[in-house]
């Protein structure tokens, strides 16, 4: 009998797809400065969708983030020829007029017990494609509070060498190693 109640939940596990929720979504980076300090930014505009597959244990990611919404806090620039983050838009760094966006790929999928663990995947930047591995840190599926829709959202974090990509302009003062770090939320569809 206990088996005969199984079989049905076992069949009835199947992949399930989240839409990103752009409103809580954000991916945020830290880069040495000259030596002194961490500049910290973000991308205001990220869009996409994951897959999760708990019984089988896989899952996979989509996402497309609008390079030109990077901010670091200093659009103003006064006095300056220009300021950081239009200076970040520059081909100096982001090229957002030839590279609009980056986009992350992945289907390969750690689990540490029912949890996903890492995702790896494929980040193309400035046109350059390269294997990036993101750590999930926090991991939470639950009914949103209010709506009552299933979400799964969380943190995830990487470190990658910005020159991997062709982006060279600054280094050594302007640090190479980018800390990456995703903090996400996905509505079921």
């Amino acid at each position: 009998g206990a088996l005969a109640l199984a079989v049905p939940i076992a069949v009835t596990a199947a992949p399930e797809t989240y839409t990103i929720d752009p409103i809580h979504s954000f991916p945020h980076f830290a880069v040495d400065h000259l030596g002194v300090t961490t500049i910290w930014g973000r991308f205001d505009r990220m869009a996409g969708k994951f897959t999760i597959d708990r019984a089988a244990k896989k899952g996979a990611l989509d996402l497309a983030i609008e390079s030109a919404s990077v901010s670091t806090g200093d659009s103003d620039r006064g006095a300056r020829p220009r300021s950081r983050d239009n200076h970040l838009r520059s081909a100096d760094f982001f090229n957002v007029a030839e590279f609009p966006r980056m986009t992350y790929k992945a289907a390969e999928v750690t689990f540490s017990g029912d949890t996903p663990a890492a995702v790896a995947g494929q980040l193309t930047l400035l046109g350059v494609t390269r294997p990036v591995t993101l750590k999930i840190e926090r991991w939470v599926c639950k009914d949103h509070p209010f709506s009552k829709k299933p979400m799964c959202g969380g943190e995830a974090s990487a470190v990658l060498k910005r020159t991997d990509f062709g982006m060279k302009y600054g280094v050594p003062a302007v640090g190479d190693e980018i800390r990456l770090y995703v903090g996400f939320e996905g509505y079921k569809d």
